[in-house]
């Protein structure tokens, strides 16, 4: 399996699980807490049958990746992300981050530019700043990720049981979208997540990447579902899609937190059409597009 070695923990290999596959310009996938890099199989043969080259990885503590106790912030998991397509020698490639995967993209272009990225996709991401502040006060109380960081420590098994619940909204879109069969599988992907990553990424939640949206100079599409009850649309999608110039926003009608999911053909049809290469029929009513420029 291929592995990309990124840091040391005392004498230990931190090393990310990647895969590699297709050819053509290549875009890059970054997953939702908390899960793995196979949390994007919705999209893998969309995005290779319309001649992309797909990139797929675990971020550190998560899926086939190593597991450390170090090395939970941003600036460290856009490094990662550094170092991944530094090792894979990639030019002309697209970041497309899913919820917390957005804000890898975010910090990478804030922090490395754009040379060698043409585009950028926010998928129901973290960005701009999701805590409420004296600055921000279209934010989340901090009190809701204190409980969240509780609900962890105390049993996190059970925490991702209700967590999944919002993340699919299944009181709604159980039987219809998303089958007790997908939520138990990706209950059993955060299972086996690093313990300490489950926690500590809590915080990482509501970094603040105002400044990072700002330096963004390539196309970027942001795709949010308007019943995100995870990362809520108006503190974020909305809130990114204007801060980032000449940016593109895709409203997902009654679409969850997970649209990757229960939205995927939807979801795809704008992913193909933004990177510019492949055949995607129109799409459906159930999606609003306006500028957010």
């Amino acid at each position: 399996m291929p592995y990309v070695n990124v840091a040391k923990e005392n004498a230990t290999n931190i090393e990310l699980y990647y895969e590699d596959h297709g050819s053509g310009d290549a875009v890059v996938l970054i997953h939702g807490y908390p899960l793995s890099g196979a949390s994007w199989e919705k999209q893998i043969p969309v995005l290779l049958d319309a001649g992309h080259r797909v990139i797929t990885y675990d971020r550190r503590g998560f899926g086939k990746s190593s597991q450390p106790t170090t090395g939970y912030d941003y600036d460290t998991f856009a490094e990662d992300l550094h170092k991944l397509v530094t090792h894979l020698k990639l030019r002309n490639f697209t970041l497309v981050g899913f919820s917390m995967g957005g804000g890898e993209v975010a910090r990478y272009l804030g922090k490395y530019g754009s040379a060698g990225v043409s585009k950028a996709v926010f998928i129901g991401s973290v960005p701009p700043f999701l805590l409420k502040t004296p600055d921000n006060p279209e934010g989340v109380d901090g009190a809701v990720f204190e409980g969240i960081q509780k609900a962890i420590m105390a049993d996190r098994y059970v925490f991702f049981t209700e967590f999944f619940n919002n993340f699919f909204n299944t009181d709604v879109l159980l039987g219809k979208s998303v089958s007790e069969q997908a939520i138990q599988a990706s209950w059993n992907v955060a299972a086996g997540a690093s313990a300490t990553a489950s926690l500590a990424c809590v915080a990482t939640w509501h970094e603040d990447f105002r400044e990072d949206l700002r330096r963004i100079d390539v196309p970027t599409l942001v795709i949010h579902g308007d019943a995100d009850r995870i990362v809520p649309f108006s503190a974020s999608g909305l809130r990114a899609a204007k801060l980032i110039k000449g940016a593109s926003l895709v409203t997902v009608k009654d679409g969850p937190h997970c649209i990757i999911w229960t939205h995927a053909d939807e979801v795809n049809r704008e992913l193909v059409n933004f990177l510019g290469k492949g055949l995607a029929k129109p799409a459906a009513s159930a999606s609003r597009k306006e500028s957010a420029a």
